[in-house]
């Protein structure tokens, strides 16, 4: 089979970089590029049928998006994480996901809250297979969150530290039981968004990542 079968098709849409990062990010966060993998820009402009120019710029964007890690004088290689490397992220995640809760919650709007609503029940009624569908939803649903806290800021850090987290999730191999029960781990998060509940947004993210994750707090303060 030909190395380029794994890349989904180009979109119409956005500039050819644009689509050089959506086709790579697509095919690390599903697996399709291995983790660990040495990523190469002269095969991947061959696998692509672009020139070497979209590719460089699209791996330099997927390294601050730390789907790829530059190892110096080695090149470019899948982002790969270790037990403790999950932990540290969660450890970090309880502190600034926690932080876009409490502004989602600030700046909520009805507009914002059916948004959340929608996604929570698509959440809850899809099925747990295929992995890489469910985590995108579950991931589209945090993004829309940390997009609703209003600090720019916040939501890009959250976006890079969590990518390599939410491609890691995907290859995980999980019974069906189990990631049904981490699906159905999110209206906690929009019940705090909208008031309904009195634990504090870092006991709720703490409670949300240990559903799927082991020690989530080790790393940070609160362990």
């Amino acid at each position: 089979m030909a190395r380029n079968s794994i890349f989904q098709p180009f979109k119409n849409n956005g500039t050819l970089k644009d689509r050089t990062v959506e086709v790579l990010a697509d095919a690390i966060l599903t697996g399709k590029i291995k983790p660990g993998e040495r990523l190469n820009e002269s095969q991947l402009a061959r696998d692509l049928r672009v020139s070497r120019a979209p590719v460089r710029e699209a791996l330099q964007q997927l390294q601050e998006q730390s789907l790829i890690v530059n190892i110096p004088r080695r090149g470019m290689y899948a982002v790969s994480l270790d037990d403790e490397d999950i932990q540290k992220i969660n450890a970090l995640r309880v502190v600034l996901e926690a932080e876009a809760l409490r502004l989602a919650k600030r700046h909520l709007t009805p507009q914002r809250e059916k948004k959340l609503e929608e996604l929570v029940l698509t959440i809850e009624n899809m099925e747990p297979s295929p992995a890489k569908l469910s985590m995108r939803v579950d991931f589209e649903f945090h993004r829309t969150i940390w997009s609703y806290s209003g600090n720019s800021y916040l939501e890009k850090i959250l976006t890079s530290l969590t990518a390599p987290l939410f491609a890691h999730s995907v290859r995980t191999l999980l019974r069906s039981d189990k990631l049904r029960i981490i699906l159905d781990s999110h209206r906690p998060l929009l019940d705090f968004i909208r008031g309904r509940y009195d634990q504090t947004a870092e006991q709720v993210m703490l409670a949300h990542l240990s559903v799927r994750y082991r020690d989530p707090e080790k790393f940070s303060s609160i362990s």
